[in-house]
């Protein structure tokens, strides 16, 4: 397998400090590889050198000739007094040559560009937004390598399961920086680790990288062992003679069992309630007969919620669906429309928003966290504000640097580390897991799964929903909080059921849903009679058909696109898949305007 890209002894310093220390390595052709390591420890600069973007200081990059590359960096510059059409769509004529390609409608609809406007001005754009157009101009072209920093980034869960399956079924090669670690083992089949100016490589995704970590870690301390011990093993060893031999694969068998010895006990949910009940008392927070818009949307609309206490709840929604707005009123910052907010009377409620609050810049790190507190009880562990504050990324040295030199990334995890010194009953999060590297993001867990307290976070991240709650609530845009039994998995299956039930804007089934609705008023128009009784509930039973029919559809669709993912190394395979994967498409187009013509003449 050729590389298209080679790094030959490539050394990158900033001032004095090297993040890339004579590194040697390549991209081949077809692979998708995930890189990781701490905040700083020069990620996106690899990427950047990769990609041409910057220059080494020494040493020589190589590319195939005529490569195709495709890059998407956190420096999201786009052309001035441009539409966001102009930027996607630049290689496309008229709007039916963009409109009839299946791979570039499910671009624009997957990464939300239909609903930010194709007119919308760029200078307009919030910065979420300016990256998810600058990814879609990438994505629609045809592209031999893909570098992207932190894609998942701006993104929900939907749209980061979809920009998974999407990078699946392309054929491009693929280098990644995310911390999103349900991405990384999804999508990425190798991983690279940037840690003290080298690169590591491993085979696989997030686990894998996880386990041959733990195992890197368990050999370097052995060989350190050995080294101080290494005359008395030898002594022993010729001890025993021949049936030492035999100990061999036990040995093999012991050093296993020493990678799990340490792993903590799962949560005691029983344990951590009752503790945060005697903490809290019955009433935490809840919401009363409370409505709530947002502009022209009603977000909720006479919605009860009770969250009690030890509750540690998931929210989950598309971006603008509302969760922010809600974890807002649930923190007493507005008022609902309608009904009433309640706190018990021994809450002590904080709220880290995605906005960085005011900061005391004239502090140091460890001043501005023992500002708050100088120890904290979390759960049964009492920590130092210094030990805290190492736990969340800031290592003794860096504690002592002025709050005013911090990066955006590290005045929100100083954040954070206030927060939790202030020893608060009640956690609302809004996007905890933003600017955090994969081992910041593994403290912070570690935290939150052991606190007993009330807990709501709402987080892109599919790892720290699932590992650190208990349950799953979504925002589905019909005015009410739905409970989620099976979790993210739940929501993701009922955002397609609504996504294949209501076709989306540009669709040849909406175009359809017009004429049918001109028809329709047409029809009245000319003093159409009304339908009967028997009519209505022949054409609502077939309505009820079509809909379970369209259900099905959807489920075999997830199911193709799941074994789409699994044939990405099989051409024959793929191309069989695919031509099965149009089929049941056609199918479910026809039946979705059938459904459309039935309800038209339902209302």
């Amino acid at each position: 397998m050729a590389n298209l890209v080679n790094l030959e002894s490539v050394s990158k310093s900033y001032g004095v400090r090297p993040l890339l220390d004579e590194v040697s390595l390549g991209v081949g052709e077809g692979q998708r590889i995930g890189v990781v390591g701490l905040n700083g420890g020069g990620k996106t600069t690899l990427l950047e050198v990769l990609a041409g973007v910057t220059a080494p200081d020494s040493g020589r990059v190589s590319r195939v000739r005529d490569l195709r590359l495709g890059v998407v960096t956190q420096r999201t510059d786009l052309p001035e007094g441009s539409t966001v059409g102009d930027v996607v769509l630049a290689g496309f004529g008229a709007e039916h040559e963009w409109a009839s390609d299946a791979r570039v409608r499910s671009i624009v609809d997957g990464l939300g560009i239909a609903a930010i406007g194709l007119d919308t001005d760029t200078a307009n754009l919030s910065g979420g937004e300016r990256r998810r157009v600058a990814l879609a101009a990438t994505l629609v072209g045809e592209i031999d390598l893909l570098v992207l920093d932190e894609p998942t980034n701006h993104l929900d869960v939907e749209g980061v399961r979809w920009l998974a399956d999407h990078l699946l079924a392309r054929k491009s090669s693929l280098v990644v920086v995310t911390h999103d670690r349900w991405f990384l083992d999804t999508v990425c089949s190798r991983t690279w680790e940037v840690t003290g100016g080298r690169v590591e490589q491993y085979e696989g995704g997030y686990a894998d990288w996880v386990f041959a970590r733990a195992e890197r870690a368990r050999l370097a301390q052995a060989a350190e062992e050995k080294r101080q011990n290494l005359a008395r093993k030898e002594l022993a060893w010729l001890q025993r003679g021949a049936k030492a031999r035999t100990s061999k694969p036990r040995f093999r068998v012991e050093a296993a069992e020493a990678l799990i010895a340490d792993v903590p006990p799962p949560r005691d949910t029983v344990e951590l309630m009752s503790f945060a009940r005697r903490r809290l008392g019955k009433t935490v927070l809840e919401l009363e007969d409370a409505s709530l818009s947002a502009g022209d949307r009603v977000l909720l609309d006479r919605v009860t919620w009770r969250i009690g206490p030890g509750d540690r709840i998931g929210l989950v929604g598309v971006n603008g669906s509302g969760k922010t707005t809600l974890l807002k009123l649930l923190a007493g910052e507005s008022e609902p429309e309608t009904g009433r907010r309640i706190e018990g009377k021994t809450v002590h409620l904080a709220h880290l928003k995605q906005e960085l609050d005011d900061l005391p810049a004239d502090l140091r790190v460890l001043q501005a966290v023992e500002a708050v507190a100088a120890r904290v009880q979390l759960g049964k562990h009492e920590l130092s504000a210094s030990q805290l504050a190492e736990k969340l990324g800031f290592p003794p040295k860096r504690q002592w640097t002025p709050v005013g030199d911090l990066s955006g990334g590290e005045r929100r995890r100083l954040q954070l580390v206030r927060l939790l010194m202030a020893e608060p009953n009640v956690l609302l999060l809004d996007e905890p897991t933003n600017d955090l590297d994969i081992d910041t993001l593994q403290q912070l867990e570690d935290l939150l799964d052991g606190w007993p307290g009330t807990l709501v976070v709402v987080s892109h991240d599919r790892y720290l929903t699932e590992r650190v709650c208990d349950s799953v609530v979504a925002l589905f845009g019909d005015g009410r909080i739905t409970d989620l039994p099976g979790g993210i998995d739940e929501y993701l299956r009922r955002r397609q059921n609504i996504a294949s039930a209501r076709p989306t804007a540009g669709t040849v089934s909406e175009q359809a849903a017009e004429q049918s609705a001109d028809a329709s008023a047409a029809g009245s128009q000319g003093g159409a009679k009304a339908l009967s009784n028997a009519e209505w509930r022949a054409i609502t039973k077939e309505l009820g058909k079509l809909e379970r029919k369209l259900d099905t559809l959807a489920e075999k669709e997830s199911t193709l696109h799941a074994a789409l993912a699994d044939a990405a190394t099989e051409p024959d395979r793929l191309m069989e898949l695919n031509n099965e994967l149009k089929q049941l498409q056609a199918e479910k187009d026809e039946l979705e305007q059938q459904w459309l013509e039935a309800s038209e003449a339902v209302e």
